[in-house]
């Protein structure tokens, strides 16, 4: 089985669990602290990657590292489950799986728009509310620059891309001009 499909069946627990306890924007944030915490630590990280280390031994350090930080009972629990079942080394991508569901219950779709220069406040609403008209959801905008555009953006929601940049005008006449 595929490290993501097993991430994302952790993920719905968690998902059900926080909703069954009212807690899942909590979960969301704590969950956040927690994988912050082992990128941010370099034994951390040598602890979560390290095959040769008992589960056991590492849900024990890694609840007092749970506990250390306040992370809440619900969220060591969880851990300590995913630990002793040998899952901690995909603790980010439990983290990817698990905002994806929470986005998609509150109807949230993440877009990814690169441009040539920043985009003003103003761009960045018509966007959102442009993009959301098209898919009926709440869009979260991460921008990117790409000077290479020249000018114009390129827009990936999910699978679909938008590109109405002036280099990928140029490819499509130079595609078009050199198949006449």
């Amino acid at each position: 089985m595929s490290h993501r499909l097993v991430a994302k069946r952790y993920a719905k627990a968690l998902v059900e669990i926080g909703d069954l306890h009212g807690d899942l924007v909590v979960l969301q944030h704590e969950l956040g602290e927690v994988v912050a915490l082992v990128r941010g630590n370099a034994d951390l990280q040598r602890l979560v990657a390290n095959p040769l280390v008992l589960p056991t031994q590492k849900a024990y350090v890694f609840d007092a590292v749970l506990r250390q930080a306040g992370i809440s009972m619900t969220l060591g629990n969880f851990f300590k489950v995913v630990t002793e079942g040998g899952r901690l080394n995909l603790i980010y991508e439990l983290e990817q799986a698990f905002n994806s569901l929470v986005d998609e219950r509150a109807g949230v779709v993440e877009a990814t728009v690169v441009s040539a220069a920043p985009l003003s406040t103003a761009q960045v609403a018509a966007l959102q509310s442009s993009l959301g008209k098209k898919t009926g959801k709440s869009i979260r905008l991460i921008q990117k620059q790409d000077p290479q555009l020249l000018g114009g953006l390129k827009v990936q929601v999910g699978s679909t891309v938008y590109d109405a940049s002036i280099q990928g005008q140029l490819n499509l006449l130079k595609t078009q001009l050199l198949s006449a």
